[in-house]
């Protein structure tokens, strides 16, 4: 059956035209997929012969089936038809990506010229390159940056690498620190590249072997010196240390102190790195020992990042402090870490240094106490955090440029056909360059249309002017207090879930089959209701009601097993209830600092932001516990005798961190 969209053309407040089918561009997306070149050129026809609005997104899978054999007239002649919008820059990345595998230097600069999105890394080297070779001078270190920043082996980058070595620009020690920034991100590909670059088949299989097996590699064929020998060495000892880092401070100990300093440093930053993933006490000593091996030896944000959420959970402040001050500065800007700075030197006894630090933060924006670490400083100076103020009402004029703005239509419509995700990069590319106002319009056209996730994504973006009725709406509110009630829980934490879960879509999907508003899998609402006494029907998954109840009712079952804890539990519904049971071993901390130690990025984040959420959503619901300490609790630390067991309780999706 066709799904529909309705866009308007007009140039006021009035209803909209009839709707349009969008069906035709989900045809052409099937048939892109399966290769079907004949089913393709037909429906282009038919999308022409209908001057159908989605035509952009037909011709455009038309063409990219057959990228390989297309020529620059087809290009432009496509450029022409859809100037300025998303898909004509869209097939713009996808060419420039050919003409760099075809080595087309002067046409890759005529098209590169006019490509808007500049989002592309791969782009980005090919671009480095196309200058180089045509003779304009390209900075070292721009062209190193350009590589380092690519984390997956690619061709663009790889070329510009090694058109760079063979230069005499890239020397063998930034080709072996590339392999090490591989190896510490889990790229082998990227890995395997570089040392490529080396020129040494001996290498290349000496690599190989490692990546198969570092154990073995290193009892078998691992050496000290020379230096390309020892760099191996350490490459495996990194492997090693990822799946044990006790096991790689012990072999380095043992059998391993002969290898260069700044290797060693590097390895046991490695170690360091994998035990403060794990949560582990040995972590702030294995990064001691990098330091003091190689002072000189610069670290990474990520490991630096570890260094001090370590240092927090063992309550060294000047070790935090170090490692905050040691990261780039771009890092060190990140509201997290201005947060930790803070806190971390009112540790060491300066409260007044760190007043004006947590003042700035909290302050610092007219949103700033609806982002987790600006109500974080907020709360810890006791100042008050109120709602935004409602901005001025949007004008028909800004209503009407909005709706009848084109590729916002598109993107609508696209959406509402089944093509979710080129219509979320069409709504994002015509956000480009939007004032607050702006976007405050386009926001509200997607919320009065139910497109919950772009009237809220939308919303965030906005500086000065803020509309918390776009940024946290309350979708399905009779139904969701209804639900919450009879589960016993806090409505406002229940939408704080939903909100980050689905952003209110109804018929949200992710790759693994969790669905719904609260993207529960149906093997885990199957479990929850047969716990709770409801009849599981999987054909009602998708349905407002019966997701919310199974939704809550799975939520309520993880609260409960975590003794009402609002943090582990939403760890819990994120990353699967065993892997939270397990963080809590340890010290007992501040839950602030125990959530800040959580081994996964997008568990962490997610924690953050349901909590976040759940105090916002109180405030605008006129409930109690609007302080986004209270939902955190004061401290996490070891299950009491009396907990229950979360064993045999199931993760709501595929969990974080789990490569899915």
């Amino acid at each position: 059956m066709a799904l529909a969209m309705v866009v308007s053309l007009s140039a006021d407040a009035a209803p909209p035209p009839a709707p349009v089918d969008g069906e035709l561009a989900v045809q052409a997306r099937d048939a892109w997929v399966k290769r079907d070149r004949k089913r393709l050129a037909a429906l282009v026809d038919t999308a022409r012969a209908q001057s159908h609005p989605l035509a952009g997104w037909v011709e455009y899978y038309e063409l990219n089936a057959r990228l390989l054999e297309v020529r620059q007239p087809e290009m432009d002649a496509f450029y022409a038809r859809f100037p300025g919008s998303y898909v004509e820059d869209r097939l713009r990345n996808d060419w420039l990506l050919e003409l760099g595998r075809r080595r087309d230097w002067a046409g890759f600069r005529r098209d590169h010229a006019s490509y808007q999105m500049r989002d592309d890394r791969e782009v980005a080297c090919y671009a480095l390159l196309a200058e180089h070779l045509s003779g304009n001078r390209v900075g070292v270190e721009t062209a190193r940056d350009a590589w380092m920043a690519q984390k997956d082996g690619d061709d663009g980058c790889n070329w510009l690498a090694t058109t760079f070595v063979e230069a005499g620009l890239f020397k063998p020690e930034l080709l072996w620190a590339k392999a090490r920034q591989a190896v510490e991100q889990a790229r082998p590909r990227a890995a395997k590249q570089a040392v490529a670059l080396l020129s040494s088949k001996l290498l290349d299989q000496r690599l190989a072997e490692l990546q198969d097996n570092a154990g073995r590699y290193l009892t078998r064929k691992a050496r000290s010196a020379p230096r390309q020998e020892a760099e191996l060495t350490a490459l495996a000892l990194a492997r090693v240390a990822a799946a044990d880092p006790s096991q790689a401070g012990d072999v380095m100990q043992e059998k391993w102190p002969q290898l260069p300093r700044d290797l060693q440093a590097w390895v046991w930053m490695q170690i360091g790195r994998q035990a403060a993933l794990r949560l582990q006490d040995d972590a702030l000593p294995a990064f001691e020992r990098a330091r003091k091996l190689a002072p000189e030896l610069p670290w990474s944000d990520d490991t630096l990042a570890w260094t001090a959420r370590a240092a927090l959970r063992a309550k060294q402040p000047a070790v935090a402090l170090r490692a905050i001050e040691q990261m780039s500065a771009a890092e060190q800007r990140e509201p997290g870490w201005v947060y930790w700075r803070a806190r971390a030197t009112r540790m060491q006894g300066d409260a007044a240094a760190a007043r004006a630090q947590l003042a700035a933060l909290a302050t610092a924006t007219p949103g700033a106490a609806l982002s987790y670490f600006g109500r974080l400083a907020a709360e810890d100076l006791a100042l008050p955090t109120p709602l935004p103020a409602a901005p001025a009402p949007l004008t028909a004029d800004e209503r009407r440029a909005a709706r009848n703005h084109p590729g916002l239509a598109r993107a609508l419509l696209a959406m509402s056909a089944g093509l979710r995700s080129e219509g979320v990069r069409e709504w994002n590319f015509s956000l480009r360059g939007m004032s607050d106002r702006q976007l405050l319009a386009a926001a509200q056209e997607a919320c009065d249309r139910e497109v919950w996730d772009r009237c809220i994504n939308t919303s965030e973006r906005t500086k000065a002017e803020i509309d918390i009725t776009q940024r946290y709406p309350l979708p399905h509110k009779a139904e969701l207090l209804r639900e919450a009630q009879a589960a016993a829980l806090d409505p406002a934490y229940v939408y704080g879930l939903i909100r980050q879960e689905s952003r209110f879509v109804l018929d949200a999907r992710s790759h693994v089959g969790a669905a719904g508003l609260m993207q529960v899998m149906p093997a885990t609402a199957k479990w929850t209701a047969k716990k709770v006494g409801i009849d599981y029907n999987a054909a009602l998954m998708h349905d407002r009601d019966f997701n919310l109840r199974i939704g809550t009712s799975y939520l309520k079952l993880v609260l409960d097993r975590f003794e009402g804890a609002q943090a582990l539990a939403a760890a819990a519904y994120n990353a699967g209830p065993g892997r939270p049971a397990r963080w809590r071993d340890g010290p007992v901390l501040e839950s602030a600092i125990w959530a800040e130690n959580i081994p996964f990025n997008e568990t962490r984040d997610y924690v953050r932001k349901v909590l976040l959420g759940g105090a916002v959503y109180a405030q605008i619901l006129g409930l109690p516990a609007t302080k986004l300490r209270e939902r955190l609790g004061a401290s996490i630390g070891p299950a009491g005798a009396r907990d229950a067991d979360v064993s045999d309780v199931p993760p709501a999706a595929a969990a974080a961190g789990s490569g899915s």
